[in-house]
């Protein structure tokens, strides 16, 4: 049986908890802002005569079209920007870098957060991708090599950043109010998508596209500024918390081992079927998030066959509603909990339910919807609205099962979860490269099987109470 977390109630919204959960949200803002700056501004970097051999060589005229008068149009309004002669598959590799430098960060950041503390880690990554964001702009002037490698240490640094923060949680966040605090913070990834995609244009025909990547590299600054100040690991050595939340937040984790962690039990964790069933679900969900995040504007602009500048805005919609849901469902998920609704572990196969099989549904229907335009539309912006529901289920499940070691095994879950979008991406290209109506039909069965799989295991397999090896400290001979 789950322990139920206690139901003694401290401040709410107005406390120190919810205001490190706001900081957090922008801290995310920041960081996929930055992550998401290149991919628009690089429509005024590169040559437009290289984007007008593109147009030509391309099978989506309409698009390439589009994609090389909004190049002109940008690099008129502004022409004393630099224009650079990247060729498509050096943009890719510009793209990719990123990735890999989260990749390479994941585990050993999550680790090292643990030990040495989140606060210096994470507001370490965050200072880093920020001061590079500024400094991309002359990297593109040095040449493609330096971009390249500014992005991959851009990506190790916002690795660095991501899994820590549920180092603090761990100490920060009472039982009853994990969802909610988690999706407060976690919701300014897809807010900062909307944003992102809705002024970066506008920012570089008005200004010109280096200032894309000086505007949102000055607001990280301005984050690092408040996140040092405010952002402590633990609610015990802050300053300005009061006694009475101080309290509460000690007294409902009291159930929670609090002795110190000197080695990872590494075996215990590989026969763990508990976190096998959370790796799974991590890897199912990032499958058809990434797809969607990835090939979202190809997809309206080549199946609606609506113009660049109305896919972009049509691109942002459905992050404005996977951010909604993503708050809704926290505060839904921990309701269910404090009214002793729902047991712990079935609140988590709850809404991880919801958050694959739905978007797995609406997936399924995509392809035969694919004539009328307003149906397209809403099943796209369901999809990453209704995934979203994960972050109340395995999402945080480590938060339960692993409180001690929940930024290390974070690390490991957004690998599986980074692994599943690289595969993804390249079964996708290569599925609507044969053709491409039976090809989108594909991917999205495809996406629904490895949802459905990602689901079974979990509701299997998934757990919600502390595992034994992660209550006393556990000794790993290597």
């Amino acid at each position: 049986m789950d322990e139920k977390p206690t139901t003694r109630k401290g401040p709410n919204f107005c406390s120190l908890r919810y205001g490190l959960a706001l900081i957090m949200h922008f801290s995310n803002f920041t960081m996929i802002t930055q992550r998401v700056s290149l991919s628009i501004a690089i429509i005024a970097m590169v040559n437009s005569t290289q984007q007008h051999g593109l147009s030509n060589a391309s099978t989506e005229g309409p698009l390439a079209d589009s994609l090389s008068n909004l190049s002109r149009s940008i690099k008129e309004f502004n022409p004393r920007d630099s224009v650079y002669q990247w060729s498509p598959e050096i943009q890719g590799v510009i793209f990719s870098s990123i990735n890999y430098g989260i990749i390479l960060t994941l585990i050993p950041s999550g680790y090292l957060a643990g030990i040495f503390g989140a606060k210096h880690m994470l507001g370490a990554g965050l200072l880093i991708s920020s001061l590079l964001t500024l400094f991309t702009p002359l990297a593109a002037d040095f040449g493609v090599t330096l971009v390249i490698v500014v992005r991959t240490v851009q990506g190790m640094a916002q690795g660095m950043a991501w899994t820590g923060q549920f180092t603090i949680w761990a100490k920060w966040a009472p039982p009853l109010e994990r969802s909610k605090l988690t999706t407060i913070a976690g919701s300014g990834v897809a807010f900062g998508s909307f944003i992102i995609l809705c002024v970066g244009g506008l920012i570089s025909q008005a200004l010109g596209w280096p200032f894309i990547f000086y505007i949102f590299g000055s607001t990280g600054c301005v984050c690092c500024l408040l996140w040092f100040t405010v952002i402590y690991d633990d609610p015990m050595h802050h300053p300005c918390i009061s006694v009475r939340e101080k309290e509460h937040i000690v007294s409902s984790l009291a159930q929670q081992s609090s002795s110190p962690r000197r080695s990872v039990p590494i075996k215990a964790m590989v026969r763990c079927l508990p976190l096998w069933a959370i790796f799974t679900g991590f890897f199912s969900h990032f499958w058809l998030c990434t797809i969607i995040i990835t090939y979202l504007p190809t997809y309206i602009s080549t199946v609606l066959h609506v113009n660049i500048r109305d896919s972009g805005v049509l691109s942002s919609l459905p992050f404005i509603a996977a951010s909604s849901c993503t708050i809704l469902g926290g505060q839904l998920a921990d309701f269910l909990l404090s009214r002793n609704l729902l047991r712990l572990i079935t609140v988590r196969k709850l809404f991880s339910s919801l958050g694959l099989l739905l978007p797995s549904l609406c997936a399924v229907v995509l392809p035969f919807v694919a004539s009328s335009y307003m149906a397209t539309i809403i099943l796209l912006i369901l999809i990453p609205g209704t995934s979203n529901l994960c972050d109340s289920g395995f999402i945080i499940n480590t938060l339960d099962v692993a409180p001690r070691y929940a930024s290390f095994l974070m690390g490991i879950s957004r690998g599986f979860g980074l692994l599943a979008g690289i595969v993804s991406s390249t079964a996708t290209g290569f599925l609507i490269s044969q053709d491409s109506e039976s090809g989108w039909r594909n991917v999205f069965f495809l996406s629904a099987g490895v949802n459905v799989f990602g689901l079974v295991f979990y509701l299997m397999f998934g757990q919600a109470e502390i595992q034994d090896w992660a209550k006393e400290r556990t000794l790993t001979r290597f």
